[in-house]
């Protein structure tokens, strides 16, 4: 283990125990960082450079006077002794931005360390106003053609199933984190409660009388009756047998036996005309009773209180309490097998219907305006309401950046061009310098 002693700190320890994070190394990460270090020092050693030519050369034009040289010796003094002042003045103002010059806390130097919560604050009210504003935003999302887009992309087959893979994979996740326990009671106090709490009465009754006035409900009239007529006439023994034993003890049995015949017959005919003649007075009174019970249902309190004893007998009973029970369940492992099957129903429906869409956003021009439309209102509410909070997030990030750090970092990044400013301010300051004193040779 390595010992560190009570008086050190790893390398982040003091910014951390100062509530400060340095900033996030940029892509390229460290390899990055060390080949911009190496470009730094260079451009920082070519400045140096142009600041000792201009020197050098200013010290010997010097001597040189001074032994007597004249003419052309005093055009490049003063080209080099500009040179030379508009190099330091340029070398201040870039070391100014990072740091104090030679150590020395003059005023408005190290701007970046000590202006950066007012930098960071500055830089988002400049992304607030002009990147964040609801003209800009609209604007851009206008010519940017959104929905034409996302549907020229959404049609092709590749893309449609990589959404649809997406969305089952987010099903997946979302279904397996919900706790079941949780979900059936939401289920149970949310929806089944719910249902059973209200009358059933009205609202069947509403139901099948709209069923019964639209006819829907003669097949099944035609199925009950059709069945009716097989079971009699599959069933000859047992009619045979119900009116034997009804028959007195003291009739003769075969008596019995025609008079069942009989009856038999006659039900047997009257299944058949029931069955055969939908306009059958059988089935005239069944229309009736069912347009009568629905309108019961609905305003009969006898009815729908029988109506409501019936619901609580269904739901009470103990299959119907584990479906209940068992509905999330249920749900729950048609979903996962539904979404992990590329080629179920649902991923299926899923899929075309992602390519149905991309289709008509990008053939629909009403529907590409319409959706446009949607999603800068989208945008535009967000930065009119919460532009504030958004820039928050640089703000926020650069106080919480370590001074030096951030300076450092900051000079990394920026710092080779700045050394052309240096440079520039010796070559111009050397220009300067020559044109002042040609002048003034020339005026004087």
């Amino acid at each position: 283990m390595e010992q560190i002693t009570s008086g050190e700190k790893r390398p982040g320890e003091l910014e951390l125990a100062r509530g400060k994070v340095t900033p996030a190394d940029p892509p390229g990460g460290l390899a990055g960082d060390e080949e911009k270090r190496r470009g730094l020092r260079k451009m920082k050693l070519i400045a140096l450079s142009f600041l000792v030519g201009a020197t050098i050369v200013f010290l010997l034009t010097s001597w040189a006077e001074a032994r007597g040289w004249s003419g052309w010796v005093g055009y490049v003094r003063a080209a080099a002794e500009a040179g030379m002042v508009g190099a330091l003045a340029d070398w201040f103002a870039v070391t100014a931005l990072f740091r104090h010059p030679l150590g020395l806390k003059i005023p408005h130097t190290a701007i970046i360390p000590s202006k950066k919560d007012a930098l960071g604050s500055s830089l988002g009210e400049f992304v607030g106003s002009n990147f964040l504003s609801e003209s800009v935003v609209r604007d851009k999302l206008k010519r940017v053609e959104i929905a034409r887009r996302l549907g020229g992309w959404l049609k092709q087959p590749e893309n449609a199933e990589r959404i649809t893979s997406e969305l089952a994979t987010v099903v997946r996740a979302a279904v397996q984190v919900l706790r079941d326990e949780d979900v059936q009671a939401v289920m149970e106090q949310a929806v089944v409660r719910r249902i059973i709490d209200k009358p059933w009465g009205p609202p069947l009754g509403k139901l099948l009388g709209q069923v019964f006035s639209d006819g829907a409900h003669h097949k099944l009239v035609d199925l009950m009756c059709d069945r009716a007529y097989e079971w009699v006439r599959d069933n000859h023994t047992a009619m045979l047998r119900v009116v034997s034993d009804r028959a007195p003890s003291w009739s003769p049995k075969f008596v019995d036996e025609m008079l069942a015949d009989k009856v038999y017959g006659e039900v047997l005919s009257f299944a058949w005309a029931v069955k055969t003649d939908v306009n059958h007075p059988m089935r005239q009174t069944l229309d009736k009773f069912l347009v009568e019970f629905s309108q019961d249902l609905q305003t009969d309190p006898e009815t729908m209180e029988r109506a409501e004893q019936v619901k609580t007998q269904v739901i009470e009973h103990a299959e119907v309490q584990k479906l209940i029970g068992s509905a999330w369940s249920t749900a729950k492992e048609m979903l996962l097998n539904a979404a992990e099957d590329p080629s179920s129903e649902l991923r299926i429906r899923v899929k075309d219907g992602l390519r149905s869409l991309g289709v008509k956003l990008e053939s629909d021009i009403e529907f590409q305006a319409k959706v446009d439309g949607w999603i800068e209102g989208a945008a535009a509410y967000l930065v009119t309401h919460y532009s504030n909070e958004i820039t928050t997030i640089i703000t926020d990030t650069v106080e919480r950046w370590d001074a030096e750090e951030t300076s450092r970092k900051i000079e990394l990044q920026v710092g080779r061009d700045l050394q052309f400013i240096r440079i520039n301010g010796t070559v111009v300051g050397s220009l300067a310098g020559l044109i002042i004193y040609s002048l003034a040779q020339l005026l004087f």
